[in-house]
């Protein structure tokens, strides 16, 4: 027999449980449009970096995330052991040319995406990075 006042403990626990996987999902679907808004604006300013509209930027968003999820950490370990630990001191700027070379891979992967050449990955991979962070720091001050 459960003693009175035992479920509503349950309850608050699941509750307390459920809110801090809700909180985790929130966090990752407003990084997600953080990163979309990024995609839209480094094409409405940079010429040679090129969406489709506001879905496309949106979906190429998701791509380059899970990509940067799947290959960033390998690229930056590869680029680590390979430069003899030089990309690991240079962390920003390897991590900067690692972003454009997924960003090259989001293009080739989808046709929502065009860049013109590698100098635009890099000036985009730069531009998404500035408003990104900016985004994810107002986004963290407001939330």
């Amino acid at each position: 027999m459960v003693a009175p006042g035992k479920p509503s403990q349950y309850l608050a626990r699941y509750l307390r449980l459920n809110k801090t996987a809700l909180e985790r999902h929130v966090s990752i679907i407003l990084s997600w449009l953080v990163l979309s808004f990024a995609v839209w604006v480094t094409d409405a300013v940079l010429p040679g970096f090129h969406v489709k509209g506001v879905k496309s930027a949106l979906l190429v968003a998701a791509i380059f995330g899970v990509l940067n999820f799947l290959l960033g950490w390998l690229f930056f370990a590869v680029f680590t052991v390979a430069t003899l630990g030089l990309a690991w001191l240079l962390a920003f700027i390897t991590r900067w040319i690692i972003n454009a070379i997924l960003l090259v891979l989001t293009d080739k992967l989808t046709d929502h995406l065009t860049i013109d050449s590698f100098g635009w990955a890099l000036l985009g991979s730069l531009m998404m990075s500035v408003i990104g962070t900016l985004g994810e720091w107002v986004v963290r001050s407001v939330f």
